[in-house]
């Protein structure tokens, strides 16, 4: 099976790509990441082509696909793909292309089909991969079907989240989510049901989003109102081999939507956020549009989706949460034009809230390095 060409990149020609810039100095003394791997066309297109497609990024939940024939669309890195349950109720995971003229298997975001049929020329795959029909294709020599099945994708689950990988070369899954759900217990995430998605459109760069997730800083002045969900006093980060955990208790009163308990905000390295309250998981996926642009998908994931009760809930919560995101998207979107000005180009760190934005910048910068070979 025909895997994609891997693309060199020349470090003089990246903006700041440096030994010294890539350098991870001590917390207390690192300066942040340049303005120009927020601004520059180039970067982007390096992460990806290397980073990018190494690494893990979720792409939905396993109750989304419920039987045979259940399919969804993703991208990553820049690349479409279809995620769908076979007969044999095996997961897997294609490029949404067709091995004929490069046409669209999947355009829809959910569905379900007995067979992949190209949208183009009406090319059908069977569940598995394999190309099976092939219209008007009799007088054409040396073609072997066996030869034009569906260029696949590696697929894995971690407690009904489904992640996809477009090349090897990162840490494994269990790797990268290591002790989370020792952590959250006796909180599972295994028996919650998939609600449903909201999309953002955000005018920053995919970093900008992830840098202000991974600080509670900014709370005070642009979340107020969270403030009175969150017991900010207590509100504590800690880093891990690739992901890191912002929690908090949740504090008692009218403004706390969620009950009792604690909040866990858990960040995995580079673009997935896993957002843990009692009873409800909201899923974040960061996904580059473009040097200035992102997109941000929300997935909501709730132990009961059925009684009134709980469709009360769900309803304040995703009002709550949009109120939340639309304060985040404006501030991001300030950031991203000043991370383009004259006026600015590295800052400083705060050691006591800024740690899961150190954090990360240190593993971009390694995984940099790596594709890099510096």
């Amino acid at each position: 099976m025909p895997q994609p060409t891997p693309r060199r990149f020349n470090a003089e020609a990246l903006p700041d790509m440096t030994p010294e810039m890539l350098a991870v100095a001590p917390l207390a003394r690192a300066e942040t990441i340049p303005s120009r791997w927020y601004t520059d066309p180039r970067v982007l297109d390096f992460e990806q082509a290397t980073m990018l497609r190494q690494t893990w990024h979720y792409v939905g939940h396993a109750s989304q696909l419920p039987g045979p024939g259940h399919f969804l669309r993703a991208d990553v890195a820049g690349e479409p793909l279809v995620v769908v349950r076979g007969k044999d109720e095996k997961v897997r995971a294609f490029y949404n292309v067709c091995r004929h003229r490069g046409g669209p298997l999947a355009t829809e975001d959910r569905g379900c089909a007995r067979m992949l049929q190209c949208q183009y020329h009406g090319w059908t795959y069977t569940l598995d991969g394999m190309l099976r029909g092939v219209p008007r294709f009799d007088c054409t020599e040396l073609f072997d079907k066996r030869d034009y099945g569906l260029v696949p994708v590696e697929v894995a689950a971690w407690d009904g989240l489904l992640f996809v990988r477009l090349e090897a070369g990162g840490p494994s899954l269990d790797a990268l989510l290591d002790g989370i759900a020792e952590r959250i217990a006796p909180l599972h995430l295994g028996g919650l049901r998939f609600h449903g998605r909201v999309a953002y459109d955000v005018a920053c760069n995919w970093k900008v989003y992830v840098d202000n997730y991974l600080e509670g800083y900014h709370l005070p002045l642009v979340h107020p109102d969270l403030c009175k969900t969150l017991d900010v006093r207590a509100y504590v980060t800690e880093t891990f081999a690739y992901h890191s955990l912002q929690h908090s208790p949740l504090r008692d009163g009218d403004g706390n939507p969620y009950g009792d308990g604690e909040a866990f905000y858990y960040f995995a390295f580079p673009n997935t956020m896993l957002n843990i309250l009692p009873g409800r998981l909201q899923v974040n996926s960061v996904l580059p549009t473009g040097p200035a642009s992102c997109r941000v998908l929300f997935d909501y994931v709730y132990a009961d989706l059925d009684t009134p009760a709980a469709q009360q809930r769900i309803a304040e919560d995703l009002a709550f949460s949009d109120a939340v995101q639309q304060e985040d998207i404006d501030v991001c979107e300030h950031v991203q034009r000043g991370l383009a000005s004259a006026g600015y180009d590295r800052g400083r760190f705060s050691v006591e809230c800024e740690r899961g934005v150190y954090h990360f910048q240190t593993l971009l910068k390694a995984a940099y390095a790596a594709a890099l070979g510096v």
